[in-house]
């Protein structure tokens, strides 16, 4: 199958925004919710999220009124990685991070293949309102995890797979586009060039 090269139209908006912790994807509030939604960042009209972050996570988030782009970030024959860091209770060994590599069953389904290490240091991020949970005896460590699908939590799921359960999960990337190249602070957003749009189709 040959795939069609994505181009920006010059009437449509396509919006990259640092979702911050707490904030639900979506503009309306559900009925007994109080979290904040994406209309307390003054989107301009018509703009929806290109997929979705849970509540509890962070990072970047497009956001387009262009259904092209839907379809382009987020058909699996199309494999635009998707890159996290996430804060997960235990050390991950060699062995737990080759299965999130190799792939994990995870509701009866198993991952498809994905990127994963363990970072060395701890990344620069700006601090969460809501700190971790922080017990005593038991460590944390950070890794670097990149997927191509795009399932319900999967991140989340993975990493309790192999008894790592993520702790705080940040998106940092889509495809080459970097969050923080971008340099947005959680709440911020800005407009995409045609160069950042395509760095993200990369």
């Amino acid at each position: 199958m040959t795939l069609v090269k994505f181009r920006p139209s010059l009437n449509k908006t396509y919006i990259a925004f640092n979702k911050p912790y707490g904030v639900l994807c979506q503009f309306t509030v559900p009925e007994g919710s109080n979290k904040k939604t994406l209309t307390a960042f003054g989107f301009p009209k018509d703009v929806y999220s290109v997929g979705r972050l849970d509540s509890d996570s962070e990072g970047l988030l497009i956001l387009t009124d262009d259904g092209r782009l839907n379809s382009k970030l987020l058909f699996p024959e199309h494999s635009h990685p998707r890159t996290y860091f996430a804060c997960v209770e235990n050390m991950p060994t060699a062995e737990q991070i080759q299965k999130l590599c190799s792939g994990v069953i995870i509701e009866g389904k198993k991952t498809l293949l994905a990127k994963a290490k363990l970072l060395i240091e701890e990344p620069q991020l700006p601090p969460r309102p809501v700190p971790i949970r922080q017990r005593k005896y038991i460590p944390t460590a950070w890794i670097e995890l990149s997927l191509t699908e795009g399932r319900n939590r999967q991140v989340r799921k993975m990493t309790a797979a192999v008894g790592c359960p993520t702790l705080r999960l940040v998106r940092v990337a889509i495809g080459h586009l970097n969050l923080f190249d971008l340099n947005l602070l959680p709440g911020e957003w800005k407009a995409l060039n045609d160069e950042n749009i395509g760095n993200m189709l990369q």
